[in-house]
């Protein structure tokens, strides 16, 4: 008998997302690094009942872009020599070595990273409030995951009131994308969503990228202001993400 795979199923939940909604948020998610997928209800059912036991690697990048979290977090096994075979229920994934005629996964083109970015890095950035008059500062420890040259970052929940996420492409010593952040639903801002572009340098060492961002205000004006990443840990692994899993300003006390 399969085992279920209880972990998938949490994280899920906890991102209050049915069936039907995460299948369609990783396909949203293939489609915007480039690697479209079939995800549906019926593949992440059985991939929670255990039916399925490892991912396909078109699936990987994508459920570690939608959960912010390595897949070695998300409950499933390894993937023995990345060999796949359709699971005939509407969604491509790996039942065991079969065939050579699995769907090739696309490959990103070469890229200049001078290297590894993943880990826990903590984010701080500034912003002008004009309802407020004044200036503020938002903190959050994020779990950056690396594929090639392009990285996904994710807030850890207990790090901060709002949620972060950005989707950032390096070049060399340029880190460039996109951000998107869920205010807090109790805070000042009521739970409204910001997004926009970013661009950051990383310095030689590896351990701190700067730069600045780009949005819009609730009035529909172009923002900016600065933001860097500053290199907590390289271990994603559970015991390191409770650690950083508070505020930034306990790390140092806790």
């Amino acid at each position: 008998m399969n085992a279920p795979n209880v972990a998938l199923r949490a994280v899920r939940t906890g991102m209050r997302m049915s069936q039907d909604d995460f299948a369609r948020a990783l396909q949203a998610a293939g489609h915007r690094v480039g690697e479209p997928n079939d995800a549906n209800k019926r593949l992440v059912q059985r991939w929670e009942s255990g039916a399925i036991a490892a991912p396909r690697p078109v699936y990987v990048r994508a459920l570690e872009v939608v959960t912010g979290l390595p897949i070695d977090l998300l409950g499933f096994t390894s993937v023995p020599g990345g060999q796949v075979a359709d699971d005939n229920q509407g969604g491509h994934d790996l039942t065991s070595p079969m065939s050579d005629l699995a769907t090739p996964v696309p490959t990103h083109r070469p890229a200049a990273v001078r290297g590894s970015y993943a880990g826990v890095w903590l984010s701080r950035y500034q912003y002008y409030s004009s309802g407020r008059g004044e200036s503020f500062a938002g903190q959050h420890f994020v779990v950056v995951l690396q594929h090639g040259d392009r990285l996904t970052a994710r807030s850890l929940p207990g790090s901060a009131a709002s949620s972060l996420s950005l989707d950032l492409t390096v070049d060399g010593s340029v880190v460039t994308g996109t951000w998107v952040e869920q205010t807090d639903p109790g805070g000042y801002y009521r739970g409204a969503r910001y997004h926009g572009a970013i661009q950051l340098l990383a310095e030689p060492t590896g351990r701190r990228m700067a730069g600045k961002w780009v949005g819009f205000g609730k009035d529909m004006d172009v923002n900016t202001g600065p933001w860097d990443l500053v290199f907590q840990d390289a271990s994603t692994s559970k015991a390191t993400l409770d650690r950083y899993n508070i505020l930034p300003d306990r790390v140092d006390s806790a």
